[in-house]
Formats: C-alpha cells, sequence, structure tokens
C-alpha cells in the first residue's frame, strides 16, 4: 500500500502513518500555524517527521510527532536543553526548536485517551549525503562532527533534572533491551543463533573490560550517521538527536555505519573518521581497539530493531538480507578475539 506521502507501508504502518498526520494536524494550531497548511511525511522510524508549509506565510518548518511511549516530556525537554546548549556555545550547527505561541517547546496531544508529544523545528537547508556514493572525505568530517560533540559532552554541566534514557548493556542487548531482541529477528534460525549468540558473549567481556568510567561512558547523539547530517554548500547541520543519551563514547562510531557494516570499504571509513576525530581530540589506542566492538554492538541492535520496526524503510529495503550479513561479520568479530571485523 502507499499512502498519500508516497510510502510504501502494509496496512499496520498506514495506521500509524493515518495517527500520526491526525497528531500533526491537530498541533498546527498550537503553533500558530494554518489548519490548511501542507504536511509531507519526510520520515517514519521512532517518530514521525513532517515538512511543515503554511498556506498563509509560505514558510517552512518541521514537525516531529513522538511515538507513544518512547519518551516522557521532561525526556524530551532535556534533549532541547543540549540544542540549546550545543547552538550557544559550541560551534556546531544543530536545529533550532521553534517554541508554541504560549512558549512550550514539547506540546502535547491527547488521542485514543493517550499522550503524544509533538516538536516544531525551523526547516534546515541541505542535503544528506548519499550512502549509495559514501565517501572517505564524509567519514573524516563525520570525526570531526563527533570530537566536537563529545568535547562538549565532557565540558557542559547538565540542568538540574536532566534526563534522558542509557545505551548501557542491559538497554542494549540485556534484560532491558530497547528495541527488542535480536533472537527474534527474521532470518535468525539455529544456525545463525549460534554464531551470533558467541559473538555477543565475547563482545560483551570486551565492553567489560573497558569499563564504562566517566571519560569512556557519558551523553552522546547515539545516531551519529551520514543521514543525519544536512549539507548545505560548507554548512553541516546535526539532527536527529531523539536517541541522545548515556553511552559509550566511541558507540558513536558504531552509529556512523549503521546498515553499511559490512562494506569492504569499512577499514578505510574508520581510518579517516579516527583521522577526522583527532584533529579536535585525542583517542586511546584502546578506544580505536573497542571500535570494532562498538560497530557490532550496533549491528545487532538494529537486528533487533528491524525485527520491532517493519514500518521503516530500513526495514523494507534491508532486513531479508541482515540477519546473513550480520553473521558474517560475528564471525570476523570471533576470529580476531574481538580486535577487528575487515
Amino acid at each position: 500500500m502507499e499512502d498519500s506521502d508516497g510510502v510504501i507501508s502494509d496496512d499496520s504502518s498506514h495506521a500509524v502513518v493515518s495517527d500520526d498526520r491526525a497528531i500533526a494536524e491537530r498541533a498546527l494550531a498550537e503553533y500558530g500555524l494554518s489548519p490548511n497548511s501542507a504536511l509531507q511525511l519526510l520520515n517514519l522510524s521512532e517518530n514521525a517527521t513532517y515538512a511543515v508549509e503554511d498556506v498563509t506565510t509560505g514558510i517552512r518548518s518541521i514537525l516531529r510527532v513522538h511515538r507513544q511511549n518512547y519518551h516522557l516530556p521532561h525526556q524530551i525537554e532535556s534533549e532541547l536543553d543540549w540544542l540549546d546548549a550545543l547552538r550557544g556555545d559550541s560551534d556546531i550547527t544543530v536545529p533550532t526548536v521553534l517554541p508554541a505561541a504560549d512558549g512550550r517547546r514539547v506540546v502535547t496531544v491527547k488521542t485514543n485517551g493517550a499522550d503524544r508529544h509533538v516538536v516544531h523545528f525551523a526547516m534546515v537547508p541541505g542535503a544528506e549525503p548519499d550512502e549509495e556514493t559514501v565517501t572517505i572525505d564524509e567519514f573524516h568530517t563525520l570525526g570531526q562532527i563527533t570530537a566536537a560533540l563529545h568535547e562538549h559532552s565532557h565540558a557542559w554541566t547538565r540542568p538540574a533534572g536532566f534526563s534522558r534514557f542509557a545505551w548501557d548493556w542491559a538497554h542494549s542487548l540485556g534484560a532491558e533491551a530497547r528495541w527488542g531482541r535480536w533472537q527474534e529477528a527474521d532470518g535468525v534460525g539455529a544456525d545463525e543463533y549460534q554464531v551470533l549468540d558467541r559473538a555477543q558473549h565475547l563482545l560483551l567481556q570486551r565492553l567489560e573490560s573497558y569499563g564504562s568510567g566517566p571519560d569512556r561512558f557519558g551523553l552522546i547523539h547515539a545516531d551519529l550517521r551520514l543521514a543525519n547530517l544536512l549539507v548545505d554548500g560548507r554548512t553541516i547541520t546535526v539532527i536527529d538527536f531523539d536517541d541522545c543519551g548515556f553511552g559509550w563514547f566511541f558507540y558513536d562510531f558504531g552509529t556512523a555505519v549503521s546498515f553499511i557494516e559490512d562494506d569492504p570499504a569499512l577499514p578505510e571509513w574508520q581510518d579517516s573518521w579516527i583521522s577526522g576525530y583527532r584533529t579536535r581530540r585525542s583517542i586511546a589506542a584502546e578506544d580505536e581497539d573497542m571500535l570494532p566492538s562498538f560497530v557490532l554492538l550496533r549491528r545487532l541492535m538494529l537486528l533487533a530493531w528491524m525485527g520491532t520496526h517493519s514500518h521503516s524503510k530500513e526495514s523494507r529495503t534491508k532486513a531479508i538480507t541482515y540477519a546473513e550479513g550480520s553473521c558474517a561479520l560475528a564471525e570476523r568479530y570471533l576470529s580476531s578475539n574481538g580486535h577487528r571485523l575487515a
């Protein structure tokens, strides 16, 4: 089925899109936008992101409709606090939040007895890099941006009440895994389970040995891939802080290669990313040695994510081979005792 925004979906996904669109339409008045504003669905993942064009003014902006029960309002406010701090005291370009008419940054719409939360952003010019034709120069830039975010995270005094969830073991692949269990993903049979389970055990050992002290674990973007950069000439805007939270700093490299972890160019991308990172911050040998572990951590999390996010474009286009590719990655990880993926 294809909805009016051109998103191919099954019936359940179509229902999700319809609900999200109705919430976006109800939120328009809160922001002083015309009820006849045009809404175009840009992305459907954890949230539904809409481009809005006000028919009265012609001004375009972005509405983000949060998935039910993913974040509480004070957690969304904490994300927006970090955006404000980055905009005010760093050289990183991030989106501008547009408050409602009464000053609220987070608008809550009640539907079917449940609260749904909406945030309004200014439109950001530019386009995301094409992951099909990614270059090592783009990874160099991404490494620089990641280092700048880590620099700010280390130095920033967070406001009282700041609250974001954790990407620790328990909430990534452990008992409280936020995106579900990779063991239940499409394509994971007995043979696949055996390989991936051995790799997960080694991964846990490596992470426990590495530790989670404040120099290694803190506030991170947690989804810092090329798709979350908008490039407009020499200006690069970092978007989609919705998953920001507390995790291993170099997990951000694992997110940089999301969905393309098994590309043969991974070693060159990693070298370029490290080179870019080191233009802003140092990276110790122990940190560099853990990068393959963070790539595998992210890969297993995404394998689980696909099983619980069948409405996403990534699941529709990649899920059929993702378990097989994950096994190949796990085999290489095991063969090097967790030190390499290439």
